[in-house]
């Protein structure tokens, strides 16, 4: 199955040859790099980095914010209304304790909003693709398939997404206001929001910090695939009127807290 949209193709091709390069360090004895000055995780970070802004670069003149060039004015930044938002290796915890739930996440924002995403998993083979107005698919094991996120109903136990690093007491408050059973459904970097995406969990409730980079790509296919992506208030974390998470709106590149609901 073809994407309906030619450059999509072009972002899942640069998502997977990034991983390529960040398998080729993963897949190393990480007890060599001890002698060393440098980490296998700051080596393939920015491998990925290297070929992610090649890839763009070859076929877009927009501007790239990525987590390994971070450093670029407010100034400057506040100007772009189209640009590509890349985290070039999400999952330091997971790429370290090598369980394979790291990421290569590319998004394009436009004017806040992400309109394009795709999230890869070199070690899972999965790969996630969000596009604003056309859906959200997930390629696994060769075959590609649309996603959609699921609403929970009345009577099924809610499937909460967290991370399997920490869970703080505002979460626990959380789980006790929807009512009934709660599942928590546990998973590393941008995969969190996917899960929300492809219906294998209803929310992600994230009250911990994040930057843009971290969430761009799979808040795209999450509200791709039907999902909403707003901020939470830890006093009241399941407003209806909560506003939608954006970005580059502000100085800081940081997120306030989050909940991805179906």
């Amino acid at each position: 199955m073809a994407l309906p949209d030619p450059l999509a193709e072009q972002i899942v091709s640069i998502s997977k040859a990034a991983g390529d390069k960040i398998m080729e360090i993963y897949e190393k004895d990480f007890a060599i790099y001890e002698k060393e000055d440098t980490s296998p995780l700051t080596e393939a970070d920015l491998a990925a980095h290297n070929v992610i802004v090649e890839g763009l670069a070859a076929i877009s003149d927009l501007p790239i914010l990525s987590e390994e060039s971070a450093n670029i004015a407010w100034e400057e930044r506040q100007t772009w209304d189209k640009y590509w938002l890349v985290d070039p290796l999400d999952g330091t915890k997971e790429f370290i304790k090598k369980n394979g739930e790291f990421t290569v996440n590319i998004a394009l924002i436009d004017k806040g909003k992400p309109v394009m995403g795709v999230v890869y998993a070199p070690v899972l083979k999965r790969t996630y693709i969000g596009i604003d107005g056309a859906g959200a698919w997930l390629e696994s094991d060769g075959e590609m398939n649309p996603i959609t996120a699921k609403k929970h109903s009345s009577g099924e136990t809610w499937k909460v997404v967290g991370s399997r690093s920490h869970q703080s007491p505002e979460i626990k408050t959380l789980l006790e206001q929807l009512g009934g059973e709660a599942e928590l459904v546990a998973m590393g970097s941008s995969l969190k929001l996917c899960l929300v995406a492809s219906g294998d969990a209803h929310l992600y409730p994230r009250l911990g910090p994040t930057s843009e980079w971290d969430t761009g790509a799979a808040h795209a296919v999450a509200t791709a695939a039907g999902a909403k992506v707003t901020v939470l208030d830890p006093a009241n974390p399941l407003a209806d009127d909560a506003p939608d998470l954006t970005y580059n709106q502000k100085d800081s590149v940081l997120n306030p807290f989050f909940l991805v609901s179906a």
